[in-house]
């Protein structure tokens, strides 16, 4: 992790001296989250699309209800979890006004504190710091978001945060580095709230300030991924045998769809009104709802699924219909499904699991690895040889079983 005292003496030239702003784009009609709207709609489509006075209403009370319960800059917040909980759960349940949004999941996340407890730092770790993946950046930026109007310009304001954001965190924690689909968790981040309070936000999830951190995702060899697909095939097979069994004959398993609903917590392919519904409640309450919600989606979709080949079951699970991915309808089904318990049994197993593994090929490499004394000459030196060849294999068996992180990424993100 990066200390204070390690920034080069001389200044670093950011991401703007190396690039020229390009053209601004034409202005094109957006939606309420600044998305390029495919189609225009028409005059009478806006007029059927204004909200009664009765929802504008629920709206406004909605809206003072939260600032009550937040206080002035958050100041109420805290005091306010302690004293009712459980109405907290319920209207974060219910969504964040979009307007509070991007202070209440600082809140809530515990990166305002890591602001407070760090400051100037990330203003040292863009400016002062370089990083290894900084081409990497560059190269993905233009894939994130690319529809929205922040990111549109090329090397314009919003493509100029994310490169930060994630240069600064490739430096504060060189274990992780970058890895393709951070951008889209910066990038959603950055349409709510400041490119400091981002890179916090970001340091808050991955470092586990209030939940489990999160930076297996994007370790070397995905570790934690690893460890969600195989809860999750479980959780289909107990919850959903009949989809399980269907999914076991066509040969699929949660690599081939679910990968990037825990890579990017549904923020990558999903209706942005959706994503940021799962955000609300992601951040409150942890990993946990992504599960959830990939299980409602199959739930929901479950009497249509089972009846698919291979081919299509693949293309119906990576594009879901929009009545199913409508949050009012598909929330509360998530929020019915119980998975805490046994998402941690599952854990502990497979911990098990992959920790016994470990250690039989740690014993065959270490059998394979012992010099034969009693030959001699030539003959020592082929065995050596043998052995080390025996070793190699072992190594590429045991990559063959984990993820290959370049190669997978890119299949999810193509």
């Amino acid at each position: 992790m990066w200390k204070e005292g390690d920034h080069n003496v001389e200044r670093r030239e950011s991401y703007s001296g190396y690039f020229e702003p390009g053209p601004l784009p034409p202005p094109t009609p957006v939606d309420r989250y600044g998305f390029i709207r495919s189609q225009p709609p028409s005059p009478p489509a806006e007029i059927a699309r204004c909200r009664p006075f009765p929802e504008r209403d629920r709206d406004e009370e909605r809206l003072r209800k939260w600032r009550k319960m937040i206080g002035v800059g958050g100041a109420d917040w805290k005091q306010y979890v302690m004293r009712k909980p459980q109405v907290v759960k319920r209207r974060i349940r219910k969504g964040i006004p979009d307007c509070l949004r991007g202070l209440v999941w600082q809140l809530i996340s515990g990166s305002r504190d890591l602001l407070l407890m760090n400051e100037g730092v990330y203003e040292k770790l863009v400016l002062y710091e370089t990083s290894a993946s900084e081409l990497d950046i560059i190269r993905d930026i233009s894939r994130t978001f690319p529809s929205h109007v922040f990111f549109q310009q090329r090397h314009g304001p919003g493509q100029r945060s994310l490169y930060n954001v994630l240069k600064a965190y490739s430096v504060y924690d060189r274990d992780v580095g970058y890895v393709q689909g951070m951008g889209f968790l910066a990038g959603l981040l950055l349409l709510y709230m400041s490119e400091e309070d981002a890179f916090w936000l970001l340091v808050a999830l991955l470092k586990g300030t209030v939940h489990t951190p999160l930076e297996g995702l994007y370790l070397v060899g995905l570790p934690l991924v690893q460890q969600y697909l195989f809860q999750f095939e479980r959780l289909v097979k107990e919850q959903l045998p009949r989809l399980g069994t269907h999914f076991e004959q066509e040969l699929i398993n949660p690599s081939m769809y679910a990968s990037q609903w825990f890579f990017t917590v549904f923020s990558y392919s999903f209706p942005f009104p959706l994503a940021v519904r799962i955000w609300d409640v992601f951040l409150a309450e942890g990993v946990k709802v992504i599960f959830r919600v990939g299980l409602a989606l199959l739930r929901y979709c479950h009497d249509d699924l089972v009846k698919l080949p291979f081919e299509k079951l693949v293309h119906a699970l990576r594009n879901f219909s929009e009545n199913v991915l409508n949050p009012d309808i598909l929330l509360p089904m998530a929020y019915s499904i119980k998975v805490s318990r046994r998402l941690e049994e599952l854990r502990q197993e497979y911990l098990k699991t992959t920790t016994l593994a470990h250690q039989l090929q740690t014993v065959k490499s270490d059998n394979d690895m012992q010099p034969t004394r009693q030959k001699k000459g030539a003959s020592l030196r082929v065995e050596a040889l043998l052995s080390f060849r025996r070793v190699n294999r072992g190594r590429r068996r045991l990559a063959r079983l984990n993820v290959r992180p370049k190669k997978f990424l890119r299949a999810i993100f193509r």
